[in-house]
């Protein structure tokens, strides 16, 4: 298999899920680690390996925009790079703004500028993760705790709990900028 022709630098990521500390720290810190990186590469490996013409239905059907991991890895990133199955390059996250909002339902300008983020309703960040699958029931909920900036501990076992749980810890969250919001201007 061909390798991108530019060199890069990769810090090994692994993570002992046996330990619950390390895990629970690692899925707490996923989105700081993908926002710190100078790069991010996606490797698309379903993506056809011959030259395709329609770019937006080409990346409908690909699994990654499915994962409900890579959400944060495709909105944290400064940089991201995308390569087909072939390790061809297809752009990155502003030349294929366009295509990746309609695929994903997430605007452009999130997807190329993160700190925007906050300003996307609580509601609209939830629907970004509708349609995506997770190997455990929890990680629907854990793969979001990035995108609302939750650090919260891991209950593998709870199950759908994890979700309402999620929704609990964000309405604390607006509750207490709801009382900074009331100090500062009575």
């Amino acid at each position: 298999m061909a390798r991108p022709s530019h060199t890069h630098t990769q810090k090994p990521c692994c993570i002992d899920k046996a330990s619950s500390a390390e895990l629970s720290e690692a899925i707490n810190s996923m989105f700081t680690w993908y926002k710190s990186a100078a790069v991010c590469i996606a490797y698309l490996s379903d993506l056809p390996r011959e030259p395709f013409y329609d770019v937006g239905k080409t990346l409908r059907q690909c699994r990654w925009f499915k994962r409900g991991w890579k959400l944060q890895e495709l909105i944290a990133p400064r940089h991201m790079l995308f390569y087909n199955g072939s390790w061809s390059s297809l752009g990155n996250e502003s030349s294929l703004a366009p295509y990746l909002s309609r695929t994903t339902r997430i605007n452009a300008l999130i997807l190329q500028y993160a700190e925007l983020l906050k300003s996307v309703s609580v509601g609209k960040r939830m629907s970004w993760a509708a349609d995506r699958e997770t190997t455990r029931v929890e990680d629907i909920a854990y793969c979001l705790f990035g995108i609302f900036g939750v650090n919260m501990p891991l209950l593998y076992g709870e199950g759908e709990k994890a979700f309402v749980r999620l929704q609990q810890e964000l309405l604390v969250a607006l509750d207490i900028i709801r009382s900074q919001a009331r100090i500062r201007y009575t």
